[in-house]
This record gives C-alpha cells, sequence and structure tokens, in this order.
C-alpha cells in the first residue's frame, strides 16, 4: 500500500480527533498534516476575529496544499472546516459531522449562513462521516445522498479501557467525564447526589475536567454539603482516564444534546454503568433499564432515584455491563472500525488516482 498524505482540518487536539488521526497512521500508513483556527472562541470579541480568520483561511489551505501535495482532505464540522475542505480543491474529500447536528445553537442568527455552507459541504464531499445513526437524521432532512455516507464510530481502543473494574458494587461510585460547560449539566448531576446525600446513601462522584463552570460547581458542591465526597480532578492525560473508569461503577452524563459519545463508549467498556440524558444521541446505544437508564433532561429528582433502583438491583446492573462490555467489542471496536476508515480512504484515493 502506497503512503498517502491526508490534510486534516480541525481541532487536533482533541481526543476523538487523535483517535481518528493516529488510527488513520496506524492502520492506513498516512502521513498526516494537521491545520486550525488559532483564535479561541471564549468571547464576543474573539468570535468576531476567529469569523475574520475563517473568512481568509482558504488562502492559507491553499499554500499548504501547495507544499505538501496532499492525496485527500478530511475535516470535522460540515459548518466549518467541512466547508473549507470542500473548496479547497483537493479529491476526495471526507468531512464529519460533530453532533447530532452541526446547525447549532439553534437561536443563532448565523443559521441560515450555515445551512448554506452545510449544503455545499455536503454536496461536494466524496464521504461523509455518521459517527452513529443519530446523525443520519439531520443529513436526510438536509437530503444529502446518502450514498457518501459511511455510519461507522472510530471505536475507542479495547486494550486501554478493559473491563477489569475494582469498584465496590455495593457503593455509588460514580464518574463524569464530560467539559464543565453549561450543556452538560453537571449542576444537575449535584443536586441528585445532594437529594442522596439527604437520604443516607454512601457515595463519591469523580468530576473530570476543566472549563468555565468548574468555580460554580464548586460552590455548588459546599452548598449541597457534598463537597467531602466530590472529587474534581481537573484537566487530566488521557492515559489517566481508564483507571478512574474502572474504580468507577457508575458513569453519568446528562447533556441537552449529544452526537456519538466515545465518553459513553470508554464507560461501557470499563463496565461503568450508564445513566445519561433521555436525549436521542444516548437512546441509540442506551435502552431504558435494560443496559442502562435515560433520564429526563434537567430533573435531578429521578436522577436520584433512578441511581437509588439502579444500586438496588445489582443481579440486573452486572448483567447490564457484562452486554455493554460485549456490545462495545462488537461495534466500537477501534482496531476494526479505523481499519475499515483507513481501507475506505485508500479505495477513494486510488479511485481519483485512476480516473
Amino acid at each position: 500500500m502506497k503512503k498517502r498524505k491526508i490534510l486534516f482540518l480541525g481541532e487536533s487536539y482533541r481526543a476523538d480527533v487523535l483517535t481518528w488521526t493516529n488510527g488513520l497512521k496506524e492502520f492506513g500508513d498516512f502521513e498526516i498534516i494537521s491545520w486550525e483556527l488559532k483564535t479561541p472562541s471564549d468571547t464576543f470579541f474573539n468570535r468576531t476575529l476567529r469569523i475574520l480568520e475563517f473568512a481568509f483561511a482558504l488562502f492559507k489551505i491553499k499554500k499548504i496544499i501547495k507544499r505538501y501535495q496532499p492525496d485527500m482532505v478530511i475535516a470535522e464540522r460540515t459548518t466549518s472546516y467541512g466547508f473549507l475542505a470542500a473548496l479547497s480543491g483537493v479529491k476526495p474529500v471526507a468531512i464529519a459531522q460533530q453532533g447530532i447536528t452541526d446547525l447549532w445553537p439553534e437561536n443563532s442568527i448565523l443559521l441560515p449562513f450555515k445551512k448554506i455552507i452545510q449544503n455545499y459541504a455536503f454536496k461536494k464531499a466524496t464521504l461523509i462521516h455518521a459517527w452513529g445513526p443519530v446523525m443520519t437524521i439531520s443529513m436526510g432532512e438536509a437530503d444529502v445522498d446518502m450514498n457518501k455516507v459511511l455510519v461507522l464510530p472510530k471505536g475507542i481502543d479495547l486494550v486501554k479501557f478493559d473491563n477489569k473494574n475494582t469498584a465496590n458494587p455495593e457503593k455509588v461510585c460514580a464518574i463524569v467525564t464530560r467539559s464543565l460547560l453549561p450543556e452538560y449539566r453537571h449542576d444537575v448531576i449535584l443536586k441528585s447526589f445532594g437529594l442522596l446525600n439527604k437520604k443516607g446513601v454512601d457515595f463519591t462522584l469523580t468530576i473530570i475536567g476543566d472549563g468555565k463552570q468548574l468555580p460554580n460547581l464548586k460552590y455548588l458542591a459546599k452548598k449541597l454539603n457534598i463537597e467531602k465526597k466530590v472529587f474534581f480532578t481537573g484537566r487530566i492525560q488521557n492515559t489517566e482516564l481508564p483507571t478512574l473508569l474502572k474504580q468507577s461503577n457508575f458513569y453519568i452524563s446528562m447533556p441537552t444534546t449529544e452526537g456519538v459519545s466515545a465518553s459513553l463508549f470508554e464507560a461501557m467498556a470499563c463496565n461503568c454503568y450508564p445513566i445519561v440524558s433521555n436525549i436521542a444521541g444516548n437512546q441509540s446505544w442506551i435502552t431504558h433499564r435494560n443496559n442502562g437508564q435515560l433520564i429526563t433532561v434537567d430533573d435531578p429528582k429521578m436522577l436520584a432515584e433512578e441511581l437509588l433502583w439502579a444500586l438496588e438491583n445489582s443481579t440486573y446492573r452486572k448483567e447490564s455491563i457484562l452486554n455493554n462490555r460485549q456490545f462495545i467489542e462488537d461495534n466500537a471496536d477501534y482496531k476494526i472500525n479505523m481499519k475499515i476508515i483507513a481501507n475506505k480512504y485508500h479505495e477513494l484515493i486510488n479511485s481519483i488516482k485512476t480516473n
């Protein structure tokens, strides 16, 4: 197999992106060249600067293409980097939708513009990634040619995220691994544990990650008198995550929107029982009181009650985590899925080269 070059457009530091690009290196022997926007989007001023940077991004990308002569361009987010990939002039182009839809937030004044550029990206792409079935819904609504869509998660490393769980099954040892941002509703999780604490339930709650909500969440934990049972780790190395998951028996995630969550797959692989918000992105993988539990968004009382139910039904929980591990082995093995994706890229490149 001839060594090929891929230009990746997107935030190269993110864990799920590293799974993608490292998998292409490992299983496709690709050389990866990366480019991303440098301006953060944390303030209104910076967001304005980022839009300006985006406007001139194509000139920079064309220079990189001239210098490195990539055989293919891949990109995440159909409304930003995916659009730039479609404009790049390189074929083939693979783009990946980031969530259940990239037309987000729903109240954005830029939404009509985003629809236009997304439709262009969908039309020009050679291959479109849907990391899970839920992502195809919005694609169908946008009249995407579904023959171009590959529905397959990138998967997770099942050697790293193994099922040697050491948590005490008789106690709630819960873990949250999502960024500390408002849409992940960590405050709802803390309030539910405040209710459990009032009932005298013994627990530990480990909250991994960093984000602008951290000071507020620490204050809330103190206000609820659970600060001695809640551990905020801050940002950690991804290599530390499997150990912390294997020391936990409950995985909790309460986002208001979700695409395909690698965090959920990692937890399921490590025999953490999943309790997640009842939204489309989670319904693809979790059936209520079958292999996990689905909680109404923003309902801490229900979360506390369902946690108690799961704790009391240990036989059911044990069976669920075994089935979940098997499901991940069958459907989300990084070594299998990334090999399929890498081979598909080589096929697309070879097809372009021979035409």
